[in-house]
Order: structure tokens, then sequence, then C-alpha cells
């Protein structure tokens, strides 16, 4: 493994021993119950960071008061993850913002903070990490549909519910920082689709990237690095991304970004965690084909200053050939690094 000085040379641009690995081992749905012990064959494939969970509200009732006044929902009902609504009535909301969940709860932390403490005392890169923020957090309350339509129809409403997330989190990336010392942040928001934007670029930085640019900010200023998980195509906010405070962009989608325009436009401006296609060339490639795209990966993005890591692109899902997953986790291992 990369020390935590060695991963940070490669987000900082300081030039690295070599690309750092996270996440390059992101068993999806449907792989462990296909290969079960099987995948244990991939435990030499070391990754260079230590994955610290970071505690979110739950959206059921606690006995601590880490949780979000929800109303009653009806879940009898089957339907797609996306049309969820915890929050499906806006006259609910008021409830939620009169008690916000308790950020001070004892213990939250303790669980990671012993994963922390091991890895620090190692010299490793500290990552903290959860899923959602910003947009996957807000239409799990309304379901996607709903949120899409709420930007033009309820838009204070929209920002009444980001300020008590934002304020939530930051409270809680704040105590992170005290108890954890991360050298990094990580959440996910999938802000694109397969063509373009979720939304317009006007409505994320209406409704999005101020709240980004405060909680990243609290980052920056304790010195943790900020990574961030999005699916899609993203192109047209890279650069507002990178002005409210991102160092780290996961997975550059292949087949819905531009790698080489992407390159061209911001390499050294961001450290690019490049994604092996796992919707393609992972599952229904050959091995051969699998080395030829890490090695395109690396050619395309990396610097001798760094700015490149390597990463599976999602999880990686049954029905991948299991020869394939080799050939990725090995050619990451000996291209260039020999």
């Amino acid at each position: 493994m990369l020390t935590k000085n060695e991963v940070r040379a490669a987000i900082r641009f300081q030039n690295p021993p070599r690309p750092p690995r996270a996440f390059t081992k992101w068993w999806g749905e449907g792989l462990g119950e296909q290969y079960g012990a099987e995948l244990s064959r991939f435990d030499k494939y070391e990754e260079d960071v230590v994955v610290v969970p970071f505690p979110c509200p739950s959206f059921t009732p606690r006995d601590d008061g880490f949780y979000w006044r929800l109303p009653a929902v009806d879940r009898t009902k089957k339907v797609g993850h996306d049309a969820n609504a915890a929050l499906p009535d806006w006259d609910d909301l008021p409830a939620l913002l009169e008690n916000l969940p308790d950020t001070d709860a004892p213990g939250l932390f303790d669980h990671a903070k012993r994963i922390a403490d091991a890895a620090h005392a190692e010299g490793k890169y500290v990552l903290i990490h959860h899923w959602s923020l910003m947009y996957e957090r807000i239409w799990n309350f309304r379901g996607m549909e709903n949120l899409l339509m709420d930007y033009y129809d309820y838009p204070d409403e929209v920002h009444a519910l980001h300020r008590a997330v934002a304020d939530t989190e930051n409270k809680l990336l704040l105590r992170a920082v005290r108890e954890l010392k991360p050298d990094g942040y990580m959440i996910s928001d999938d802000l694109g689709g397969q063509k373009a934007l979720m939304m317009s670029p006007a409505t994320f930085r209406e409704f999005i990237k101020p709240y980004y640019m405060e909680t990243w900010g609290i980052a920056k200023e304790n010195d943790v690095d900020v990574w961030l998980h999005t699916c899609g195509s993203i192109t047209e906010i890279i650069g507002d991304l990178i002005e409210c405070g991102l160092s780290v962009l996961h997975p550059i989608q292949k087949h819905t970004m531009d790698w080489d325009k992407v390159a061209a436009d911001w390499k050294g401006k961001i450290a690019f965690w490049v994604g092996m296609d796992v919707q393609d060339t992972l599952i229904n490639g050959s091995p051969e084909d699998v080395r030829r795209e890490v090695r395109l990966m690396r050619d395309t993005f990396d610097s001798p200053e760094g700015g490149f890591l390597y990463a599976a692109g999602n999880g990686i899902v049954g029905g991948t050939p299991i020869e394939n997953i080799e050939a990725f986790l090995d050619e990451i291992l000996t291209y260039k690094n020999n």
C-alpha cells in the first residue's frame, strides 16, 4: 500500500510513485452470490486508502435522536427506489425542520474511530465515506420525479430542505474532523444520465452548488481532500465542482463522457479517479480488452506529477467473468509499475 503522503502526492500533483488504487474491488449486486469464497483470490490486490464509515441520520426513529422526523408513509406498495418518497407532502416539512437529527448523539463515531486510529498508526490514508448528499439525499426525501418538478414548483421548500441537510452534514463533518482526523471525505451524488445532466446546469448552480461550496469549504479549511462519486455525463459542471473545492472526481464514466476532451480540459486541475467500465468492457469484453482499457485509462489521465487514481466505475455485478476481474486488477498492478 501507498502511505498517506504518497496518496496525497497523487491527489495534489506532487509526483507520486504510482497511481493509488481505491474502490477497485467494488463488489456489486449478484457478484458475491455468483462467486462466493472464490472472490478471496483477489485479497492479494491491496488498495491504498482505508475507507471509514461516516454516519448518516436514519429515516426511521432511533433512541439517540439521530434521525429525521418524517411522517408515517405506506410502504406496502412496491415501487422503484427512485420513486420512494419519505417526505411526500411538503406540509410535513415544518415538523422535520423543528427538530433536526442530533449530531451530538454519543457514540456515533466510535466504530469509525477504531478503524481510523489503526490506519493512522500505520501511516495510511483515511477516507471517511457515505453515499448521497445534495441531490440523492433530497430525492430520497421527495422521490426523484417529484424533486425534478420541485425545483420549479417549490423552490423555497427545496432550499429549506437543503439547508437542513447541509447544517446536519456540516456539524457531522466538523465532528468527524475532530474525532477521526481524516485525510479525505467522500460522498456521492449521481448528477448525470447517460447523455446529459439530470437537471440543467443553471438548476445545479442554484440548488446544489452553494451547499457543496459550503460543506466542501469546511473540508478544505481542515486540510481534508474532497472526493465525489457522480455517475453519468457531468462534463458541463466539472469547472463548477472544482470551484466548490473538489479534489478527486469519479468515475469519468465511459460512454457518457469524452475521455480525451475531459483530460485535455481539466488535467492538472483535478485528480481523475477513473473507473473501469463495468457496463460493457468488464462484463462483455475479453481479458485482453480489459487490460487494453486499463492501459488507456492511465495513458489518458496520468502524468508524472500525478492526478490519476484507479477504480471500478461502479459495483462489479454478477455475470462479470472472473478472469476479467483478474485481468483488471493485475494490469493495474503491473502496467508501468515494474
